[in-house]
């Protein structure tokens, strides 16, 4: 566990990866899965909507992949590799608060083929993200 002051996200897990824009992004087997990290779930406030990919959409990252709304705001939801979308968590149409409960479990958004394992090599570590979250606290 990262060693992460009070008003910083209590999970940081370091068994994925992540995006400077707050998605995540873990290996099982040959697949991506994706979802919003912890730092990002309670940025946003209670999630009450999430518009997924599509199943065979291709995505590249950085681009743009689905939605998430909010009580306080939408937001886009970036992939954080470029590949085929292979499956969606339909659960979160009917409970959209999952994300907030178990953003690195049961509130994952999408699952990707990557057409390029490479690209998740440019994402940051834990460390790395939890320092980043911490410089954009700062910000604040």
């Amino acid at each position: 566990m990262n060693d992460v002051t009070s008003d910083m996200p209590a999970d940081i897990p370091d068994d994925v990866r992540y995006a400077p824009s707050h998605e995540w992004a873990r290996l099982d087997d040959d697949l991506v899965t994706v979802g919003i990290s912890d730092f990002a779930q309670q940025s946003l406030g209670d999630v009450v909507f999430v518009e997924l990919p599509e199943v065979n959409d291709e995505v590249h990252a950085g681009s743009e992949a689905c939605v998430v709304e909010s009580v306080k705001a939408a937001a886009d939801v970036y992939a954080p590799v470029s590949g085929t979308v292979v499956a969606v968590n339909d659960a979160l149409e009917d409970a959209p608060e999952t994300v907030n409960q178990d953003p690195y479990g049961d509130g994952w958004f999408f699952k990707v083929e990557p057409t390029d394992l490479d690209e998740l090599d440019d994402l940051l570590d834990a460390d790395s993200y939890g320092q980043h979250c911490e410089s954009e606290g700062d910000e604040d």
